[in-house]
């Protein structure tokens, strides 16, 4: 079975994030990076509608300014917006004041709590910051979709082996990511309503 949970060690050295939703219910959680994109999280939304479910988009923010009307859909339609920062910098590589203020620029025009690192890369100096006043959302479920290296076939396979409740999923709506994510999600969607399983946005 292909799992590419994160590290065990690393989720210790950052507890206070979310790397999972447990719950009695029935219900995973799908999350898309890198958006919004034209012709591409329309789309995502499109077939979304279509099975009837709710997913969580982390937006950076420069791609907010450039498709405004796609990100206001995103909330009309009732799905979750996350933070996913302004221009996407690599938190190892960042000085932190720059970091939080990059994170910062981006929710003056996202509005919310929820912030998930670009790369999944932050320092602790950072998130000590970002902590007191976003919740920190990563995932147990890495697609993989934006990787040349990954087949179609294969983003799918990794995504349903490891498809159960509590799961948080990352797809990206982007262009690089584009063709194994519309492959791999519809087959999610599908399977998922076989076993019964729901969909609900990260709060």
């Amino acid at each position: 079975m292909i799992n590419l949970s994160p590290p065990k060690f690393f989720t210790k050295c950052f507890p206070g994030f979310v790397w999972s939703i447990p719950s009695k219910s029935n219900t995973i959680y799908l999350t898309f990076d890198d958006g919004p994109t034209e012709g591409i999280t329309p789309w995502v939304l499109d077939t979304l509608k279509h099975y009837d479910v709710k997913a969580t988009f982390f937006c950076l923010g420069k791609k907010v300014e450039m498709h405004p009307e796609i990100f206001q859909r995103i909330i009309d339609e009732g799905h979750t917006v996350g933070n996913h920062s302004y221009s996407h910098l690599k938190g190892w590589e960042t000085p932190t004041g720059q970091y939080v203020q990059d994170v910062d620029l981006a929710n003056d025009l996202l509005n919310t709590n929820l912030f998930r690192p670009p790369y999944g890369r932050i320092k602790k100096s950072q998130s000590h910051q970002l902590r007191q006043r976003y919740k920190i959302i990563m995932w147990n479920v890495l697609s993989m979709d934006y990787s040349r290296w990954v087949t179609p076939k294969r983003c799918a396979s990794i995504v349903l082996n490891n498809l159960r409740p509590g799961a948080i999923i990352v797809f990206h709506d982007s262009v690089k990511a584009e063709a194994n994510m519309r492959y791999a999600l519809v087959r999610v969607l599908e399977e998922a309503r076989n076993r019964g399983l729901e969909f609900g946005g990260v709060g």
